[in-house]
């Protein structure tokens, strides 16, 4: 299960709408898991991606994930390391690559592709691909860009 996963959605919304919901606090705590992800969007730059207030409360740690951006070209791609610290085992595979590449194309629509290079990290993996979704630890990427979409087209995330 460890490799590469590659997820691509299609968005009704301009690549610069689209980057501003996955790179902005005030959009990206909206969808998907809810927590806020603050990235400082320079080459060498952090990424911390904060627990919600229900996992915490249940006992994950505030950052529950880390990184660096290795390259931000907006709004067209980004690029960036990170490590899932949740548990003991996602925390110790280490750093694995993450790239978001949005292309603009006909309509007002934009192609959206998400490419986590998951070599070494086997646990990680199978969080992503959705595998524990019926214990509680969500779809993994495909249930956290379906929410982006719905919320970006309709206005209204998953929940909402």
């Amino acid at each position: 299960m460890s490799g590469t996963q590659v997820y691509k959605v299609y968005i009704k919304a301009t690549p610069e709408r689209i980057w501003e919901a996955i790179t902005s606090p005030e959009w990206n705590s909206r969808y998907g898991y809810r927590g806020t992800t603050e990235l400082d969007l320079r080459p060498g730059g952090a990424v911390r991606g904060l627990s919600n207030p229900g996992m915490i409360a249940a006992g994950a740690p505030e950052v529950g994930v880390d990184g660096e951006v290795l390259e931000a070209d907006p709004p067209h791609r980004l690029v960036q390391t990170f490590r899932m610290l949740m548990d003991p085992g996602t925390a110790a595979e280490g750093f694995t690559r993450l790239t978001y590449e949005l292309k603009e194309g006909k309509d007002g629509v934009t192609s959206l592709t998400v490419t986590h290079e998951l070599a070494g990290a086997p646990n990680l993996a199978r969080v992503l691909a959705g595998e524990f979704e019926d214990m509680g630890a969500g779809g993994g990427w495909a249930w956290v860009l379906s929410d982006l979409k719905s919320l970006l087209e309709t206005g209204a995330a998953f929940g909402d």
